[in-house]
């Protein structure tokens, strides 16, 4: 069975870290390009950070940088969202993505709330 699982997502006060973690089954996770993507209340989704097959490249969306790093461990077929800095406008559930060629992947969400 083809699936994504999100984890991590928690309630965190502005300034504070989380990371997000999410792991891939049922797939050819190292030939995938993983992203994750968020969606606030009464917004669109979006896309938040985008990492290649290999791990060489990575993209952000311009409210992240410098505070948003993504990565991937092919071996663990997981791919992780580390946020710092966190500020209210963050608070949304994340889900994460995996595309390769026309097939696409998309995990159920985890929530992450950055309240004081």
């Amino acid at each position: 069975q083809v699936q994504l699982v999100e984890s991590g997502g928690a309630l965190v006060r502005p300034g504070g870290s989380l990371r997000l973690s999410c792991a891939g089954s049922g797939f050819t996770f190292s030939v995938y390009v993983m992203s994750w993507h968020r969606q606030a209340p009464g917004k669109e989704r979006e896309l938040v950070a985008s990492i290649t097959s290999t791990g060489r490249s990575t993209n952000y969306a311009d409210s992240v940088k410098g505070r948003f790093a993504i990565a991937r461990d092919n071996a663990k077929n997981t791919v992780y969202l580390q946020m710092n800095s966190l500020k209210p406008e963050d608070t949304a559930v994340y889900y994460c993505n995996a595309v390769f060629l026309n097939t696409a992947v998309w995990g159920q969400g985890t929530q992450v709330t950055v309240s004081s």
